[in-house]
């Protein structure tokens, strides 16, 4: 089974940050179902030196046809422009924007972007790649993610969308969100005369390992709370800004050298307007597909996450995955109509916690503030503790002036 596990995993999307598989691009067949994989979030290469397949690397797709699309409320971008232009962004300092991309190389052949000094390279993803640089002005590493904007223009993604689509509106996201968990987006680089565009993001430098105290390589219990707990912070926070993040699994959760985890990659992600988050277009990596995004034209965004923190639970305790197939259509069928199959001498806080996440039905999964307030998930740490974000904090300030005026 696990020797299934990794030939299969190679295409699905896999457990790559945990230490547990390393990937290798392959082709699949193409599946009867829509699907598409996300972009990682640290990988690179030189972005002079290849070019991108829209078939080597599954791209987002929508369910339906133009029709289905123009009958959605309003999209993503759109909502994302009319926060920015009431102000409504959850950050302190806002994210630099710089317009003129100057590229030079230095002594010892390194280049140079701007004032980032390229060190080596990390890996590649579907639309762009990501090297490590040093701020020659602060010295600090950052995680630099390049694109050719030509390249993204000519990428179709959906019916009416370009990969630049995509790409513009992860900036959009990214400059409105600030927290612990959350891969921190420093500046933007886009130069009308040029074709690179990059953006500048905070280097996430730690990895996760096995702890060998699990099956399969798992991570082992505690180190598992440890992770999840801050995955359910940081999922909460971009769920109470309404922003479904879509592609949660172990590739797009970044650990720092002192075991904090950020959620990094919001290729996918989709912003809604007030409680609505109902979504039409797929979701990210299919192994961590919620039934719902398989069956239906529609599902509920913020529902889909939590089923792939359940899938993402499952990894991190047993180091393998809960519903996967031969095939691509054998996994889909899998997540459908298979049971969620445990150890019978898990821990019986632990296997509530991971079945009630990975409920098929949407309406009777745990939701985070389930998760929050599970006792596994609490064990001797206590309560997850809400973050007060920059923007509530405003709002407070506000509320205590008004009463101040009030009273004087």
């Amino acid at each position: 089974m696990f020797n299934k596990t990794l030939s299969f995993a190679k295409a699905m999307g896999c457990c790559n940050c945990f230490g547990f598989i390393r990937r290798r691009n392959s082709p699949m067949a193409k599946p009867t179902i829509n699907h598409n994989h996300s972009q990682e979030l640290l990988l690179d290469d030189d972005i002079e030196d290849e070019e991108h397949s829209y078939n080597d690397e599954g791209t987002n797709t929508t369910s339906g046809d133009d029709s289905e699309v123009q009958i959605r409320p309003k999209r993503s971008e759109e909502i994302l422009n009319l926060r920015v232009d009431n102000g409504m962004i959850c950050r302190q300092f806002p994210v630099k924007e710089t317009h003129k991309v100057v590229r030079t190389e230095d002594e010892n052949g390194n280049k140079i972007i701007n004032e980032y000094i390229r060190e080596y390279k990390i890996g590649s993803g579907s639309y762009g790649k990501v090297a490590l640089y040093r701020s020659s002005v602060d010295g600090k590493h950052y995680a630099i993610k390049a694109f050719h904007k030509s390249h993204l223009l000519k990428l179709r993604v959906a019916p009416s969308e370009t990969a630049m689509t995509d790409v513009l509106r992860e900036v959009l996201i990214m400059k409105m969100l600030e927290h612990p968990n959350i891969v921190n987006l420093i500046e933007v680089i886009d130069d009308p005369e040029s074709d690179h565009f990059y953006m500048v993001l905070e280097y996430v430098e730690g990895k996760w390992v096995c702890e060998g105290t699990g099956p399969a390589c798992g991570l082992g219990e505690e180190t598992a709370r440890r992770y999840l707990r801050d995955i359910i912070s940081g999922l909460t926070y971009l769920h109470a800004h309404n922003i479904v993040h879509g592609d949660i699994k172990p590739d797009n959760l970044l650990v720092t050298r002192h075991g904090t985890v950020k959620i990094g990659d919001f290729s996918v992600s989709q912003a809604f307007e007030n409680d609505n988050d109902e979504l039409r277009r797929s979701p990210g990596t299919p192994v961590f597909t919620a039934p719902e995004c398989i069956i239906g034209l529609t599902y509920h965004g913020k529902a889909a996450d939590t089923w792939a923190v359940g899938v993402t639970l499952y990894c991190m305790i047993l180091g393998e995955y809960p519903f996967l197939g031969d095939t691509l259509q054998d996994t889909y069928d899998r997540i459908v109509n298979n049971p969620l199959v445990l150890p019978n001498d898990m821990n019986p806080q632990l296997r509530n916690l991971i079945g009630g996440l990975l409920f098929k039905d949407p309406r009777l999964r745990m939701t985070l503030r389930d998760v929050a307030e599970d006792s596994w998930v609490i064990g001797d740490d206590g309560p997850i503790l809400e973050y007060l974000c920059w923007c509530k904090r405003k709002s407070l300030e506000i509320e205590d002036n008004v009463e101040t005026n009030m009273i004087a």
